[in-house]
């Protein structure tokens, strides 16, 4: 992942901006796995033993077998100094793409076996969260998710846990497959979490279409959609999302390779900008996908958004983020500092 090359504008590492679609197990660096795997005696797919990259090549597109992979690699993640190094790598990885805002997805129940319940796993991760923010300089949130593939009871109990944890923890999210339960089931536990101030970030409108954005806006109320991609497909509902200062994830890369898009660059970026979308790019799983945040911009660049939309797209993230006001003060004014630079091959700045 370089720079951007001269010529093509502002080098997109040094643009500010916050990451608020990145999950925990999916954040793992491809050596960590392999250094963790081979510490445990474990032996890894061949899919995730590719030296290039992780990513869901296009002939094994396909929810199932990205959800084999990604409980291979979540094994390896079974004691409290995994959760730990996992979690400082994800800040470290964000600092040196220029995020400074990382709002981190944790489903506490999948490490909960190996440190002694999911209350001691939220509590590692709230406490490493605090160092590693300490030692980069990244501001730390934690978004705590229950999983559809789970008892909407599970939910709940995550959702007082997260509750309880409110502070750190600034949200709320339901992940995993879209087309398992019943959205309605998991409103309680969205309740509660609203109740106690945090933010509504469940996933929607990704591998099912608009239907499903309806759904999880209706009952799940969300201050952002996980994805929401396919909000696009219906004008009406894209208006009443924007409408609603709902605010879009858009993972270019895992739409590409789980197939709802041909490819990264098909994501309906211009059109969600034309209607007036709040949108922050996120990587999702950069484990398995092979392309970070930064990656995610340089999709945006090659669509042909310039650098004032690529900036616009930055400050865009950092407003939809729950981080502290002076967080926010000052990566909104490092957007502007930014776009005020010269850019490369500009003499008449």
């Amino acid at each position: 992942m370089s720079a951007s090359p001269a010529g093509s504008g502002r080098d997109l590492r040094t643009l500010p901006k916050a990451h608020l679609h990145l999950h925990f197990t999916g954040s793992m660096r491809p050596t960590t796995l392999w250094e963790l795997a081979a510490e445990r005696g474990m032996r890894l797919p061949r899919s995730l033993t590719d030296d290039v990259a992780l990513q869901v090549e296009p002939d094994r597109r396909g929810w199932f077998r990205f959800q084999r992979q990604y409980d291979t690699a979540r094994a390896v993640v079974d004691s409290e100094s995994a959760m730990r190094r996992l979690l400082h790598e994800a800040v470290e990885d964000d600092a040196a793409e220029g995020s400074g805002r990382l709002e981190l997805q944790v489903d506490p129940t999948s490490y909960a076996p190996f440190v002694g319940g999911i209350t001691p796993a939220v509590e590692i991760v709230l406490d490493q969260a605090e160092r590693s923010e300490a030692e980069t300089g990244v501001s730390v949130g934690i978004v705590v998710a229950a999983s559809r593939t789970r008892h909407p009871l599970d939910a709940r109990a995550l959702a007082r846990l997260a509750a309880r944890s409110a502070g750190r923890v600034i949200g709320f999210g339901l992940s995993n497959d879209e087309r398992r339960g019943d959205t309605e089931d998991f409103a309680p536990a969205f309740r509660i979490a609203r109740e106690a101030g945090l933010l509504s970030v469940p996933h929607g409108g990704e591998l099912l279409g608009p239907s499903h954005v309806r759904e999880v806006v209706e009952h799940l109320r969300p201050d952002r959609l996980g994805h929401g991609v396919r909000a696009a497909e219906d004008p009406h509902l894209l208006e009443q999302v924007v409408g609603a200062g709902i605010g879009f994830e858009l993972c270019p890369a895992s739409n590409a390779s789980l197939g709802v898009l041909e490819h990264a660059e098909d994501v309906p970026l211009r059109r969600l900008i034309g209607a007036g979308a709040q949108i922050a790019l996120g990587a999702d799983d950069p484990l398995l996908f092979g392309s970070r945040l930064l990656d995610q911009y340089e999709t945006a660049r090659r669509i042909g958004l310039d650098d004032a939309e690529l900036a616009d797209l930055a400050a865009s993230s950092v407003r939809l983020s729950a981080a502290p006001e002076p967080v926010r003060s000052r990566l909104l004014a490092g957007v502007r500092d930014w776009l005020a630079a010269p850019a490369p091959g500009d003499a008449t700045r």
